[in-house]
């Protein structure tokens, strides 16, 4: 299936004036018969950065990777609700799980590089999803670049991407995502794994990105998510009187500056101020 590339945007449901680019409402994600995830419902600005933070076990990074089906790889998970691409439905019968995730792009925790050279990890993804491509020196040209890494990689373009640093890892992962023409890339916490300097490449990365793509980012550092997102959301997670199984729930989606100077909800306040979590 073929997305609509529509430049009227759908509404979110979170506000009703804003453009979107990715709509959740009334999420339900499951793995077999455990609920990790109840009734979420958010809507992501198009060009926006957005935080997803909260408690480990929370759901953040479940709800991530349900925006770009990345669940569908998960034996026994599913996914009850509306998750709607430029007002598509992502899990709708006919639509192409891989064209999904070519659109709305993926940057793990741990930089991961195929085993090649940097410019085959760049052409990797237009190859096998055979995109039409006049000139594949300039498309990785443009991809590093667009990752900040061009200038200091140009010259070893046939070496293996594992020589280069943890963060340069990184950025060309970024990079890769950037090759096939997303939309939307998630990352699911991409600075974890880097020194501050790197994590300041990344961020600074993430706002040239913004003008561009819509970003989408779990984080646990409640810094990171002040400096780099537009919005952010609060999730934590609920514990069952009965069993015990704790699930994920949002508490609050708001501006950044709101949300950490002025919460709506006590839970809220309490994770900022480090009362838990």
């Amino acid at each position: 299936m073929h997305f609509r590339a529509s430049s009227a945007a759908s509404i979110p449901v979170s506000e009703a004036s804003a453009p979107s680019v990715l709509d959740v409402e009334d999420v339900n994600i499951f793995y077999g018969d455990f609920r990790a995830v109840t009734q979420v419902s958010l809507g992501f600005r198009r060009n926006e950065i957005t935080a997803l933070i909260g408690p480990s076990g929370c759901g953040k990074s479940t709800v991530l990777r349900s925006l770009n089906r990345m669940n569908d790889l998960v034996e026994g998970a599913r996914v009850e609700g509306s998750i709607r691409f430029n007002d598509e439905d992502i899990y709708g019968k006919d639509v192409d799980a891989i064209e999904v995730r070519r659109r709305i792009g993926m940057v793990f925790q741990k930089p991961n590089p195929f085993p090649k050279s940097i410019y085959d990890n760049i052409a990797y993804g237009p190859r096998v999803t055979r995109m039409k491509v006049s000139s594949m020196d300039d498309l990785v040209e443009e991809a590093l670049t667009k990752a900040a890494l061009w200038d200091e990689v140009k010259d070893k373009l046939k070496q293996s991407a594992f020589g280069l640093s943890g963060g340069q890892q990184q950025r060309l992962c970024i990079a890769r995502t950037i090759a096939v023409q997303p939309e939307v890339i998630l990352m699911d916490e991409p600075c974890s794994a880097l020194d501050p300097i790197a994590t300041t490449k990344i961020e600074d990365l993430m706002h040239e990105l913004r003008d561009e793509y819509t970003i989408i980012i779990v984080t646990h550092n409640m810094q990171q998510a002040a400096r780099v997102a537009d919005r952010t959301a609060f999730f934590t997670a609920l514990a069952d009187d009965t069993t015990g199984d704790r699930t994920g729930v949002l508490v609050e989606y708001d501006n950044t500056a709101k949300l950490f100077e002025s919460p709506a909800d006590q839970r809220t306040e309490d994770y900022i101020s480090g009362r838990f979590g």
